[in-house]
């Protein structure tokens, strides 16, 4: 399965100048914890990442003013992403080398389309092995005495 059919496309953007206060609260309004952060004249190309562990750590936990810190000061640079058709074996070694658990999924080299994390990652294997599962359950013998 390629990267490209697992990650989510639903990707949620600020620009590097926003206030942290200001991307934090999109993050609530979209139900997520990553927002890709893009040049504000249009380019889909991602410059960096903002978590949810970003505020918290480099923002609250650095006494930063949330209303008065832009987001560029803060976000996770520089972005690790992988190529849209690229293996989720593939993904997994990138995040295991950069130490991150997810990657911006990109298309014709730099238009960021996506996300894909471990947590997808995971989701896949539980699916897969459930699937395995079910099969087994279906070829045991069934003995009767």
């Amino acid at each position: 399965m390629s990267v490209g059919e697992r990650c989510s496309r639903i990707m949620a953007t600020a620009w590097p100048k926003e206030s942290v206060r200001v991307a934090a609260q999109r993050m609530a309004e979209h139900d997520v914890g990553t927002l890709v952060i893009v040049d504000p004249d249009g380019s889909t190309q991602a410059l960096g990442i903002l978590t949810d562990r970003d505020i918290a750590t480099r923002c609250v936990a650095g006494n930063l003013d949330p209303d008065r810190t832009p987001v560029a000061r803060v976000m996770t640079k520089p972005v690790q992403s992988i190529d849209e058709g690229a293996s989720i074996e593939d993904a997994v070694a990138k995040m295991a080398i950069a130490g991150t658990r997810r990657l911006v999924v990109t298309s014709r080299g730099s238009a960021a389309i996506g996300i894909v994390s471990l947590d997808d990652v995971l989701d896949m294997l539980t699916e897969e092995n459930a699937a395995i599962g079910h099969l087994l359950e279906k070829q045991k013998p069934h003995v009767t005495v």
